[in-house]
């Protein structure tokens, strides 16, 4: 356990970029180890795809339980979207760091947003509490565990980048050790916050909207690159689109794009002999 947390901080502390893919599955956790990532995340939007629900709709012990699947599916280092962990206050936030570290992964992400419609993101002082309380259980842990801060406004409509840029500054005093704020749309908007901050920045690709090259994310400061949900709904896209046309067309065109059965089969022959 304490090997993956530890290579996993060193991914942050090489000189490049790095892309951080979201496996939703063992199968493609599997088949990103074996096409040479150095590390995966979790997709709670993907496990609640999987599981057939919306976004939101997944209880904790799921997402602890599939938490563990993905870690013992693979030799990498695996961080894991947790949300906002399990409940609103620190105290909350520094048992989801203990749950975490115990169950072996290397990192996981904490967030801002409160989970209410009406009141997206927490208050800045309580957000920042949540950080301070989840840095202080991992150092009491003593193992070395990546705890990556979310600003969430730009998810919820609160497209303020002062104030995200504030949040930022806040959880990197805190101790967080990489800064997050999904939704940023433009490269001069990374650029800005990739600035703003000195600890390690991820930036998602895959949301609706414009995407940028790993060249251009790097030269903006980004160090973590992830895809959030975007392969999961890629894979459930393409589903769709085939059975559309089994259902409107009684035609089975689709399967000209399907990967081959020796191709797929491959890539798992090689995890079980790692």
């Amino acid at each position: 356990m304490g090997d993956k947390g530890k290579a996993f901080r060193l991914l942050h502390e090489m000189p490049d970029t790095f892309i951080i893919p979201n496996p939703w599955d063992i199968g493609t956790a599997r088949i990103l180890e074996s096409m040479g990532f150095k590390a995966l995340a979790t997709t709670s939007a993907g496990l609640a795809f999987s599981l057939g629900v919306p976004e939101g709709r997944v209880s904790w012990k799921q997402t602890i339980d599939h938490c563990q699947t993905m870690v013992e599916s693979t030799s990498l280092p695996v961080s894991a979207d947790l949300e906002k962990g399990i409940g609103d206050d620190p105290d909350s936030a520094a048992e989801t760091i203990k749950i975490a570290i115990s169950i072996g992964l290397a990192g996981c992400s904490l967030e801002d947003h409160t989970g209410l419609p009406d009141a997206p993101v927490y208050d800045l002082s309580l957000a920042v509490d949540r950080i301070e309380a989840a840095v202080k259980a991992r150092d009491a842990l003593d193992h070395d565990f990546v705890i990556t801060a979310r600003a969430e406004n730009f998810m919820w409509g609160r497209s303020d980048l002062d104030d995200t840029i504030l949040r930022l500054q806040a959880f990197e005093k805190a101790g967080a050790d990489v800064l997050y704020a999904p939704g940023l749309h433009d490269l001069s908007m990374i650029k800005t916050v990739c600035e703003s901050v000195t600890r390690p920045v991820n930036v998602v690709m895959g949301l609706p909207g414009g995407t940028f090259s790993v060249v251009q994310l790097a030269e903006a400061g980004v160090k973590r690159i992830s895809v959030g949900a975007s392969m999961a709904r890629l894979a459930y896209g393409s589903f769709v689109q085939a059975a559309r046309e089994i259902c409107a067309e009684g035609t089975f065109s689709y399967s000209k794009n399907a990967i081959g059965f020796s191709e797929l089969e491959a890539f798992f022959k090689k995890s079980d002999s790692a």
